[in-house]
Protein backbone atom coordinates (compact mmCIF):
# COMPACT_ATOMS: atom_id res chain seq x y z
CA UNK A 1 0.00 0.00 0.00
CA UNK A 2 1.44 3.57 -1.40
CA UNK A 3 2.18 6.64 1.72
CA UNK A 4 -1.32 7.93 0.21
CA UNK A 5 -3.64 5.10 0.55
CA UNK A 6 -2.32 4.64 4.19
CA UNK A 7 -2.49 8.05 5.12
CA UNK A 8 -6.55 8.31 3.51
CA UNK A 9 -6.86 5.14 5.38
CA UNK A 10 -5.58 6.70 9.08
CA UNK A 11 -6.83 10.20 8.23
CA UNK A 12 -10.06 9.87 6.42
CA UNK A 13 -12.34 11.43 9.11
CA UNK A 14 -9.86 14.72 8.59
CA UNK A 15 -9.69 14.65 5.26
CA UNK A 16 -13.99 14.44 5.16
CA UNK A 17 -13.92 17.15 8.11
CA UNK A 18 -11.57 19.09 6.08
CA UNK A 19 -13.60 18.27 2.71
CA UNK A 20 -17.15 19.51 4.53
CA UNK A 21 -15.62 23.18 5.57
CA UNK A 22 -13.94 23.50 2.05
CA UNK A 23 -17.94 23.27 0.88
CA UNK A 24 -19.24 25.39 3.85
CA UNK A 25 -16.21 28.35 2.55
CA UNK A 26 -17.02 27.93 -1.08
CA UNK A 27 -20.43 27.97 -0.38
CA UNK A 28 -20.12 31.11 1.30
CA UNK A 29 -18.33 32.92 -0.58
CA UNK A 30 -20.27 32.20 -3.94
CA UNK A 31 -23.42 32.77 -2.63
CA UNK A 32 -25.46 35.98 -3.38
CA UNK A 33 -27.84 37.58 -0.73
CA UNK A 34 -29.60 35.31 1.46
CA UNK A 35 -27.08 35.97 4.71
CA UNK A 36 -28.77 35.32 8.14
CA UNK A 37 -29.19 37.90 10.61
CA UNK A 38 -27.39 37.49 13.49
CA UNK A 39 -28.67 39.95 15.88
CA UNK A 40 -32.08 37.80 15.35
CA UNK A 41 -33.73 35.38 17.82
CA UNK A 42 -33.31 31.64 17.38
CA UNK A 43 -30.78 30.41 14.42
CA UNK A 44 -30.82 26.67 13.76
CA UNK A 45 -33.42 24.88 12.17
CA UNK A 46 -35.40 22.05 13.84
CA UNK A 47 -33.67 19.25 11.83
CA UNK A 48 -30.11 20.99 12.85
CA UNK A 49 -31.16 20.80 17.15
CA UNK A 50 -32.46 17.15 16.84
CA UNK A 51 -29.08 16.30 15.29
CA UNK A 52 -26.88 18.38 17.49
CA UNK A 53 -28.27 16.54 20.68
CA UNK A 54 -28.41 12.89 18.94
CA UNK A 55 -25.08 13.29 18.29
CA UNK A 56 -23.80 14.03 21.40
CA UNK A 57 -25.83 11.74 23.60
CA UNK A 58 -24.59 8.87 20.99
CA UNK A 59 -21.05 9.85 21.59
CA UNK A 60 -21.16 9.48 25.08
CA UNK A 61 -23.25 7.08 25.11
CA UNK A 62 -20.54 5.29 22.67
CA UNK A 63 -17.68 5.65 25.47
CA UNK A 64 -19.83 4.34 28.25
CA UNK A 65 -20.38 0.97 26.40
CA UNK A 66 -16.68 0.99 25.68
CA UNK A 67 -15.51 1.26 29.25
CA UNK A 68 -18.19 -1.11 30.59
CA UNK A 69 -17.22 -3.61 28.05
CA UNK A 70 -13.83 -3.39 28.95
CA UNK A 71 -14.51 -4.19 32.72
CA UNK A 72 -16.69 -6.56 31.70
CA UNK A 73 -14.69 -8.49 29.26
CA UNK A 74 -13.31 -10.74 31.67
CA UNK A 75 -15.94 -11.57 33.75
CA UNK A 76 -17.18 -14.92 32.16
CA UNK A 77 -17.83 -18.50 33.87
CA UNK A 78 -18.32 -18.33 37.31
CA UNK A 79 -16.94 -14.53 37.26
CA UNK A 80 -20.45 -13.74 35.06
CA UNK A 81 -22.22 -12.71 38.31
CA UNK A 82 -20.51 -9.80 38.73
CA UNK A 83 -21.90 -8.57 35.45
CA UNK A 84 -25.11 -7.69 37.40
CA UNK A 85 -23.56 -5.20 40.15
CA UNK A 86 -21.94 -3.74 37.15
CA UNK A 87 -25.70 -3.11 35.06
CA UNK A 88 -27.36 -2.47 38.47
CA UNK A 89 -25.27 0.48 38.86
CA UNK A 90 -24.98 1.45 35.09
CA UNK A 91 -29.13 1.49 35.69
CA UNK A 92 -28.89 3.64 38.37
CA UNK A 93 -26.23 6.53 36.99
CA UNK A 94 -28.55 6.87 34.34
CA UNK A 95 -31.39 7.85 36.49
CA UNK A 96 -29.04 9.85 38.38
CA UNK A 97 -28.21 11.29 35.13
CA UNK A 98 -32.06 12.29 34.07
CA UNK A 99 -32.67 13.66 37.71
CA UNK A 100 -29.47 16.17 37.08
CA UNK A 101 -31.74 17.07 33.95
CA UNK A 102 -34.70 18.38 36.34
CA UNK A 103 -32.57 19.77 38.72
CA UNK A 104 -30.60 21.67 36.24
CA UNK A 105 -33.66 22.84 34.71
CA UNK A 106 -34.92 23.89 38.09
CA UNK A 107 -31.49 25.64 39.22
CA UNK A 108 -31.63 27.47 35.62
CA UNK A 109 -35.11 28.37 36.46
CA UNK A 110 -34.28 29.70 39.60
CA UNK A 111 -31.98 31.74 37.82
CA UNK A 112 -34.49 33.27 35.28
CA UNK A 113 -34.23 30.85 32.40
CA UNK A 114 -35.27 32.85 29.81
CA UNK A 115 -32.54 35.67 30.86
CA UNK A 116 -30.07 36.42 27.75
CA UNK A 117 -27.01 36.31 30.37
CA UNK A 118 -28.09 32.88 31.82
CA UNK A 119 -28.15 31.64 27.78
CA UNK A 120 -25.10 33.24 27.64
CA UNK A 121 -23.86 31.60 30.20
CA UNK A 122 -24.61 27.73 29.69
CA UNK A 123 -23.21 28.16 25.92
CA UNK A 124 -20.57 29.29 27.08
CA UNK A 125 -20.69 25.99 29.64
CA UNK A 126 -22.17 23.88 26.73
CA UNK A 127 -18.60 24.87 24.38
CA UNK A 128 -16.06 23.93 27.34
CA UNK A 129 -17.89 20.67 27.83
CA UNK A 130 -17.76 19.69 24.06
CA UNK A 131 -14.21 21.02 23.43
CA UNK A 132 -13.61 18.27 26.65
CA UNK A 133 -15.17 15.69 24.26
CA UNK A 134 -13.70 16.48 21.25
CA UNK A 135 -10.00 17.27 22.70
CA UNK A 136 -8.30 14.34 21.04
CA UNK A 137 -5.31 14.89 23.14
CA UNK A 138 -7.33 14.80 26.36
CA UNK A 139 -9.24 11.36 24.57
CA UNK A 140 -5.64 9.67 24.07
CA UNK A 141 -4.30 10.24 27.62
CA UNK A 142 -6.90 11.07 30.37
CA UNK A 143 -9.86 8.66 28.99
CA UNK A 144 -7.61 6.10 28.28
CA UNK A 145 -6.17 6.79 31.83
CA UNK A 146 -9.90 6.57 33.17
CA UNK A 147 -10.24 3.08 31.48
CA UNK A 148 -7.26 1.74 33.13
CA UNK A 149 -8.31 3.49 36.50
CA UNK A 150 -11.92 1.18 35.98
CA UNK A 151 -10.07 -1.48 34.94
CA UNK A 152 -7.69 -1.32 38.10
CA UNK A 153 -10.84 -0.40 40.42
CA UNK A 154 -12.60 -3.45 39.34
CA UNK A 155 -9.72 -6.26 39.94
CA UNK A 156 -8.71 -4.41 43.46
CA UNK A 157 -12.45 -5.28 44.19
CA UNK A 158 -12.85 -8.83 42.53
CA UNK A 159 -9.11 -9.52 44.77
CA UNK A 160 -11.37 -8.65 47.95
CA UNK A 161 -14.47 -10.60 47.19
CA UNK A 162 -12.25 -13.30 46.44
CA UNK A 163 -9.95 -13.14 49.49
CA UNK A 164 -12.74 -11.57 52.27
CA UNK A 165 -15.30 -14.88 52.52
CA UNK A 166 -18.65 -13.54 53.02
CA UNK A 167 -18.15 -10.04 53.80
CA UNK A 168 -15.58 -9.65 51.30
CA UNK A 169 -17.65 -10.17 48.55
CA UNK A 170 -21.13 -8.03 50.00
CA UNK A 171 -18.34 -5.25 49.56
CA UNK A 172 -17.38 -6.54 46.29
CA UNK A 173 -21.06 -6.01 45.02
CA UNK A 174 -21.12 -2.61 46.42
CA UNK A 175 -18.19 -2.02 44.78
CA UNK A 176 -18.75 -3.11 41.40
CA UNK A 177 -22.19 -0.99 41.75
CA UNK A 178 -20.47 2.57 42.19
CA UNK A 179 -18.13 1.35 39.60
CA UNK A 180 -21.16 0.96 37.73
CA UNK A 181 -22.40 4.64 38.58
CA UNK A 182 -19.58 6.44 38.27
CA UNK A 183 -18.72 4.93 34.58
CA UNK A 184 -22.36 5.89 33.02
CA UNK A 185 -22.84 9.35 35.39
CA UNK A 186 -19.49 10.85 33.97
CA UNK A 187 -21.07 10.52 30.57
CA UNK A 188 -24.47 11.71 31.69
CA UNK A 189 -23.28 14.53 33.70
CA UNK A 190 -21.68 15.86 30.48
CA UNK A 191 -24.27 15.37 28.28
CA UNK A 192 -26.80 17.25 30.44
CA UNK A 193 -24.64 20.31 30.88
CA UNK A 194 -24.35 20.64 27.09
CA UNK A 195 -28.28 20.23 26.42
CA UNK A 196 -28.96 23.02 28.59
CA UNK A 197 -27.98 25.89 26.17
CA UNK A 198 -30.58 24.28 23.68
CA UNK A 199 -33.21 23.50 25.52
CA UNK A 200 -33.28 27.16 26.62
CA UNK A 201 -32.89 28.65 23.38
CA UNK A 202 -35.15 26.27 21.26
CA UNK A 203 -37.20 24.33 24.28
CA UNK A 204 -37.18 21.44 25.85
CA UNK A 205 -39.57 19.21 23.21
CA UNK A 206 -36.78 19.98 20.30
CA UNK A 207 -33.99 18.80 22.51
CA UNK A 208 -35.91 15.79 23.86
CA UNK A 209 -36.57 14.56 20.14
CA UNK A 210 -32.73 14.59 19.96
CA UNK A 211 -31.93 12.55 23.13
CA UNK A 212 -34.43 9.97 22.36
CA UNK A 213 -32.66 9.32 18.90
CA UNK A 214 -28.95 8.95 20.85
CA UNK A 215 -30.27 6.53 23.02
CA UNK A 216 -31.85 4.52 20.40
CA UNK A 217 -28.73 4.64 18.85
CA UNK A 218 -26.64 3.58 21.88
CA UNK A 219 -28.84 1.05 23.41
CA UNK A 220 -29.22 -0.51 19.47
CA UNK A 221 -25.07 -0.59 19.97
CA UNK A 222 -25.51 -2.12 23.64
CA UNK A 223 -27.98 -4.54 22.56
CA UNK A 224 -25.23 -6.15 20.04
CA UNK A 225 -22.05 -5.39 22.60
CA UNK A 226 -23.71 -7.25 25.96
CA UNK A 227 -26.20 -9.64 24.36
CA UNK A 228 -25.16 -10.65 20.89
CA UNK A 229 -21.53 -10.51 22.23
CA UNK A 230 -20.56 -9.28 18.93
CA UNK A 231 -17.31 -7.05 18.55
CA UNK A 232 -18.63 -4.27 17.11
CA UNK A 233 -14.91 -1.45 14.82
CA UNK A 234 -15.96 1.46 18.60
CA UNK A 235 -13.03 3.57 17.04
CA UNK A 236 -13.79 3.98 13.99
CA UNK A 237 -17.31 4.63 15.24
CA UNK A 238 -16.07 7.16 17.89
CA UNK A 239 -13.82 8.81 15.42
CA UNK A 240 -16.84 9.05 12.91
CA UNK A 241 -18.85 10.72 15.89
CA UNK A 242 -15.62 12.93 17.05
CA UNK A 243 -16.21 14.40 13.02
CA UNK A 244 -19.47 15.20 13.48
CA UNK A 245 -19.19 16.59 16.85
CA UNK A 246 -16.16 19.06 15.46
CA UNK A 247 -19.45 19.95 12.96
CA UNK A 248 -21.54 20.67 16.36
CA UNK A 249 -18.71 22.52 18.29
CA UNK A 250 -18.28 24.81 15.01
CA UNK A 251 -22.48 25.25 15.64
CA UNK A 252 -22.29 25.56 19.17
CA UNK A 253 -19.41 28.17 19.31
CA UNK A 254 -21.38 30.49 16.13
CA UNK A 255 -24.30 30.43 18.35
CA UNK A 256 -22.30 31.03 22.09
CA UNK A 257 -20.81 34.02 20.14
CA UNK A 258 -23.91 35.25 19.28
CA UNK A 259 -25.94 34.90 22.30
CA UNK A 260 -22.94 36.96 23.98
CA UNK A 261 -23.58 39.35 21.76
CA UNK A 262 -26.88 40.08 22.44
CA UNK A 263 -26.27 39.81 26.13
CA UNK A 264 -23.93 42.29 25.66
CA UNK A 265 -20.94 40.63 26.69
CA UNK A 266 -19.11 41.10 23.51
CA UNK A 267 -19.23 43.72 20.69
CA UNK A 268 -20.64 43.14 17.17
CA UNK A 269 -18.12 43.66 14.07
CA UNK A 270 -20.20 42.73 10.83
CA UNK A 271 -18.47 41.90 7.98
CA UNK A 272 -19.69 42.08 4.20
CA UNK A 273 -19.70 38.34 3.52
CA UNK A 274 -22.72 36.56 1.92
CA UNK A 275 -23.65 33.81 3.96
CA UNK A 276 -26.29 31.34 2.70
CA UNK A 277 -29.87 31.29 4.94
CA UNK A 278 -29.07 27.12 4.81
CA UNK A 279 -25.36 27.73 6.35
CA UNK A 280 -26.87 30.43 9.18
CA UNK A 281 -29.93 27.32 9.92
CA UNK A 282 -27.35 24.66 9.99
CA UNK A 283 -24.17 25.43 11.15
CA UNK A 284 -24.81 28.70 12.96
CA UNK A 285 -22.08 30.52 10.46
CA UNK A 286 -22.95 34.85 10.93
CA UNK A 287 -21.12 37.27 8.86
CA UNK A 288 -19.56 38.45 12.29
CA UNK A 289 -15.36 38.96 12.85
CA UNK A 290 -16.11 37.33 16.67
CA UNK A 291 -18.39 34.76 15.50
CA UNK A 292 -16.28 33.54 12.79
CA UNK A 293 -12.69 34.14 14.38
CA UNK A 294 -13.77 32.04 17.38
CA UNK A 295 -15.31 28.96 14.87
CA UNK A 296 -11.91 28.89 13.19
CA UNK A 297 -10.29 29.19 17.00
CA UNK A 298 -12.28 26.26 18.27
CA UNK A 299 -11.57 24.28 14.82
CA UNK A 300 -7.63 24.86 14.71
CA UNK A 301 -7.55 23.65 18.74
CA UNK A 302 -9.34 20.92 18.00
CA UNK A 303 -7.13 19.94 14.78
CA UNK A 304 -4.27 20.37 16.78
CA UNK A 305 -4.83 18.54 20.21
CA UNK A 306 -5.55 15.69 17.21
CA UNK A 307 -2.38 15.84 15.64
CA UNK A 308 -0.82 16.49 18.72
CA UNK A 309 -1.57 13.27 20.12
CA UNK A 310 -0.91 11.62 16.76
CA UNK A 311 2.70 13.22 17.49
CA UNK A 312 2.73 11.48 21.11
CA UNK A 313 1.59 8.51 20.57
CA UNK A 314 3.00 7.00 17.17
CA UNK A 315 5.51 9.77 15.62
CA UNK A 316 7.73 10.73 18.99
CA UNK A 317 8.06 6.97 19.50
CA UNK A 318 8.89 5.83 16.12
CA UNK A 319 11.60 8.74 15.94
CA UNK A 320 13.10 7.51 19.25
CA UNK A 321 12.59 4.01 18.12
CA UNK A 322 14.30 4.74 14.65
CA UNK A 323 17.45 7.09 16.21
CA UNK A 324 18.24 3.93 19.14
CA UNK A 325 18.24 1.82 16.15
CA UNK A 326 20.98 3.71 13.92
CA UNK A 327 23.00 4.51 17.14
CA UNK A 328 22.85 0.48 17.51
CA UNK A 329 23.66 -0.43 13.76
CA UNK A 330 26.78 2.44 13.53
CA UNK A 331 30.21 1.35 13.71
CA UNK A 332 32.33 1.58 17.03
CA UNK A 333 34.55 5.05 16.87
CA UNK A 334 38.50 4.05 16.37
CA UNK A 335 40.63 6.51 18.40
CA UNK A 336 42.97 9.04 15.91
CA UNK A 337 46.30 7.51 15.40
CA UNK A 338 48.85 10.20 15.36
CA UNK A 339 51.43 10.78 12.69
CA UNK A 340 54.50 11.70 14.89
CA UNK A 341 53.78 7.99 17.10
CA UNK A 342 56.19 5.56 15.87
CA UNK A 343 55.20 2.66 13.75
CA UNK A 344 56.01 -1.12 14.93
CA UNK A 345 59.04 -2.72 14.24
CA UNK A 346 60.66 1.06 13.99
CA UNK A 347 63.34 1.83 16.67
CA UNK A 348 62.31 4.22 19.55
CA UNK A 349 64.82 7.23 20.28
CA UNK A 350 65.21 7.69 23.46
CA UNK A 351 64.14 11.44 24.78
CA UNK A 352 66.56 13.62 26.25
CA UNK A 353 66.26 14.21 29.98
CA UNK A 354 65.52 17.54 30.99
CA UNK A 355 68.53 19.88 32.38
CA UNK A 356 66.38 19.37 35.89
CA UNK A 357 66.70 15.15 35.75
CA UNK A 358 70.10 15.69 34.69
CA UNK A 359 71.60 18.01 37.61
CA UNK A 360 69.21 15.91 39.86
CA UNK A 361 71.45 12.73 38.77
CA UNK A 362 74.84 14.77 39.22
CA UNK A 363 74.36 15.35 42.47
CA UNK A 364 73.01 11.97 43.26
CA UNK A 365 76.50 10.26 42.14
CA UNK A 366 78.38 13.31 44.14
CA UNK A 367 76.22 11.95 47.10
CA UNK A 368 77.11 8.65 46.73
CA UNK A 369 80.94 9.54 46.06
CA UNK A 370 81.30 11.85 49.60
CA UNK A 371 79.80 8.39 51.22
CA UNK A 372 81.57 5.81 49.44
CA UNK A 373 84.67 8.14 50.71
Amino acid sequence: MTATGQSLRRHWPLYLGGLLVALLAWSAFSAHGGTPEPGAGEHLSHGAVVLDSALLVFREGLETILVLAAVTASMVGAKGVYRRPIALGAAIGFLASVATWFLAAWVLGQLGAGGLAVQAATGLLAVIVLLVVMNWFFHKVYWTGWIQNRNRQKKKILAGAESGGVDGRKAAMWGLILLGITSVYREGFEVVLFLQNLRLTYGAGTVLEGVALGLTLTAAVGVVTFLAHKHMPYKRMLVLTGVMLGVVLIVMVGESVQEMQLAGWLPETTVALAIPGWVGLWFAVFPTVEGLVAQALAAALVLGSYFGAEYWRIKRPRRKAMAVETRKDAPAATPALNPDAPRIGEPVEAEPRSVTGAARAQRASINDATTAS
